[in-house]
């Protein structure tokens, strides 16, 4: 909730946690009705996870479910930042980019929108995740995406100057001190960690 005192009040975030599937509309679903509770307890901006437009089966699947940012996903969204009046983070679009003729792989894309519905910022992600995970077996992320060019310069927002960043970024501290130096007063690291990577790089916590 925000803090406020006779003098000023630190403005309001939320941080909303998801599970995705496979359908795109049923996700968007779950994300609107958690940036609408936002936005009616005045929120000011809202975060959403690392593919919390979809998480597919396969990667064939990822591949085919993917969109342009200019596509009819991306298009709802901004819909719902306009509707709710807020500023959305969307922590990891599977965005299909000006090479997918050529590549036929993805970017996993941080988009800002503002209050308006505009798209303010992008971050492509620079660090993929390709490990072995023991128990688990290999991840490649790289057979489906393509690591992002360069960094974001931090953006202002109603909450203060954000810095984008995605998940297995958190890894690479450069990147956060970067941003830092950058002006950055909120680093972001949306995730959708794993059930064995998640607790190695989380605080995980019980339900309340």
């Amino acid at each position: 909730m925000a803090v406020s005192s006779s003098s000023w009040e630190l403005p309001l975030v939320a941080v909303c946690q998801v599970t995705s599937t496979p359908d795109k509309q049923q996700n968007f679903k779950a994300c609107a009705e958690l940036v609408r509770e936002a936005a009616r307890l005045g929120a000011c901006l809202a975060f959403l996870p690392e593919a919390f437009d979809f998480i597919a089966r396969d990667p064939a699947e990822t591949l085919h479910l993917s969109e342009p940012l200019g596509g009819h996903l991306l298009e709802e969204y901004a819909q719902l930042a306009r509707e709710c009046g807020l500023w959305l983070s969307l922590g990891g679009f599977h965005e299909r980019g000006q090479d997918w003729e050529q590549t036929q792989k993805i970017y996993n894309c941080h988009v800002l929108l503002n209050s308006k519905g505009s798209v303010v910022a992008t971050y492509r992600k620079t660090h993929l995740c390709d490990v072995e995970i023991p128990g688990q077996g290999p991840m490649h992320e790289s057979n489906t995406t393509m690591p992002g060019p360069s960094l974001e310069s931090p953006v202002s927002t109603p909450a203060g100057k954000v810095g984008l960043a995605i998940c297995y970024d958190m890894r690479f501290p450069e990147l956060s001190l970067a941003l830092a130096q950058a002006g950055a007063e909120i680093l972001t690291y949306p995730s959708a960690f794993g059930s064995v990577t998640g607790p190695a790089h989380w605080e995980v916590r019980g339900p309340l």
